[in-house]
């Protein structure tokens, strides 16, 4: 189905008539925490399930808030007289955000309230149908369909790096959750779109949300960029499903295999500033005879450090399930189901791909002489938001760069906060077969260490140099404090690169 069967879209040129709107829907505690309030938490979950009838259930009354939540979130026509009072109705129905029939009005947009990271009210503008469960709220979609908030959207926000940046860029803007994300510490926001209906949905989004216009850009990937032209941030929540074909401008990337993915990480090089960061969530093939670590590590653009984390793997039959449940393929002729299924599985045999892996790329240019590439598998739970995480990782590697073993030893450090130490081993017995070091925060680590490493870090409190530390143990456990100081070195690289502990500065 093209674009132009979708219905038409709110004028993006009148500025005046989203504040207007704005702040009528803020009037009314039409937010995210109004919301919950509203509903409850098990109503507001459910709609991260795609499913509305609790929600409808919550919302049979009459309030203002009621009517805005059926109008604008729940796709229900309102009596007109009910929201008469509430909303600026004229401009409204003359600006495209309502049409009315008959004695009532209906939504042309979903919007859905947004809490900002520091407690801004913002609302994510979406195609109908769009707003609820992300993907999985549409049921049929149409080709050039512009999805709502899902859980990628909100993964991608909240490992990027938020520090202030004077040009950022949103590659594939969608519904304009990243530029709006952006917009709070970027002074100048670029934003791409192969669909141009995404790119009047991404203005609509960061107008209704009171956030400066963004320079948006029609094309594919880097196309719409000028010769020359850099940034201080790059990320991208892409189509990266990888499908038979280009089926869903929004999900499928339209090249083979994962050359999208790819094509996106390698052209992102050369677009950075120095010290700059490109974040991506990814698919990627793990193809039979190749190591999946050696094949991201080849996507990395010279020039740029990089932690690549893979969350989740999928067998072939389960990630072609996912996506034909996902487009709503399951509910339509089973044969026409089994022959996309069918078509999906030649595709992944043709290309001897055995699964799919699925996380986070995050780039950083730098100008080492040898960059840092770490590939890892981390499919524990995590706590979001990890953008401060993620910067701190990078400058671990430039301290770590900079030290040998003996300047690691002059070194002062402390244990990072919320650090504990668990003892694992048999009920009675006098020592325990495992010391473990956990985080409580961020990616939540766990590493084994052995009792030089646990009495290490059990004693950083930033007083001492590395080496006094190790003296002092060599001189408990009767060991030579020479061989100490020598093999211990590597261990506490690990510490610090894992963030257990920190240098004290």
């Amino acid at each position: 189905m093209s674009d132009s069967t979708l219905p038409a879209l709110p004028a993006s040129d009148r500025p005046d008539v989203a504040t207007r709107l704005r702040e009528a829907l803020l009037g009314a505690s039409f937010t995210a925490d109004g919301l919950l309030e509203l509903l409850g938490a098990p109503a507001y979950a459910a709609l991260a399930r795609s499913e509305t009838v609790p929600a409808l259930r919550a919302t049979r009354g009459d309030t203002p808030l009621e009517s805005l939540v059926r109008l604008f979130l729940l796709q229900q026509p309102v009596p007109h007289a009910r929201v008469a009072d509430v909303l600026p109705l004229d401009a409204c129905l003359e600006s495209g955000w309502l049409v009315r029939a008959g004695d009532d009005v209906s939504a042309t947009v979903d919007v859905r309230p947004y809490g900002g990271p520091d407690g801004e009210d913002w609302f994510i503008v979406s195609d109908l149908g769009c707003a609820v469960g992300g993907a999985g709220g549409i049921g049929s979609k149409d080709e050039g369909v512009v999805l709502g908030v899902g859980g990628a959207s909100t993964t991608l926000a909240g490992i990027t790096v938020r520090t202030p940046v004077a040009a950022a860029l949103d590659l594939g803007t969608g519904s304009g959750i990243q530029a709006l994300h952006a917009a709070q510490h970027a002074t100048r926001v670029t934003a791409t779109d192969l669909n141009p209906r995404a790119l009047h949905v991404t203005a609509l989004t960061l107008a209704l949300s009171g956030a400066p216009a963004a320079d948006l850009r029609e094309g594919s990937l880097f196309e719409p960029m000028r010769n020359g032209e850099t940034y201080d941030l790059i990320v991208s929540n892409p189509p990266f499903v990888i499908s038979p074909g280009a089926r869903l401008t929004y999900r499928d990337g339209g090249m083979g295999g994962d050359d999208l993915c790819r094509s996106i990480v390698q052209g992102a090089g050369e677009r950075l500033n120095e010290g700059g960061f490109a974040q991506f969530l990814a698919n990627w093939q793990h193809v039979e005879g190749e190591d999946w670590q050696d094949r991201l590590r080849s996507w990395v653009p010279r020039g740029c450090d990089a932690w690549i984390v893979q969350r989740e793997v999928q067998d072939v039959t389960q990630y072609a399930e996912l996506w034909l449940r996902d487009a709503g393929d399951h509910r339509g002729d089973p044969a026409e189901y089994q022959a996309r299924y069918d078509a999906w599985l030649d595709e992944f045999e043709a290309r001897k791909v055995k699964a799919v892996g699925f996380g986070w790329i995050t780039l950083r240019k730098t100008s080492a002489a040898v960059p840092s590439i770490t590939v890892e598998e981390w499919p524990h739970p995590v706590e979001q938001p990890l953008g401060e995480t993620v910067r701190v990782h990078f400058d671990r590697l430039d301290y770590l760069r900079t030290r040998d073993d003996a300047a690691l030893l002059a070194d002062h450090f402390r244990l990072v906060a919320e650090v504990v130490q668990e003892q694992v081993g048999m009920p009675g017995a006098e020592d325990p077969e495992h010391v473990v070091l956990r985080q409580h925060r961020g990616m939540r680590r766990a590493a084994q260490v052995d009792t030089v490493g646990a009495g290490f870090a059990g004693v950083c409190d930033g007083s001492l140099s590395a080496g006094r530390i190790l003296d002092a143990i060599a001189q408990l456990m009767h060991e030579d404090p020479v061989l100490l100081r020598d093999r211990t070195p590597a261990q506490i690289r690990l510490l610090v690169e894992q963030g257990f502990i920190e240098p004290a500065r």
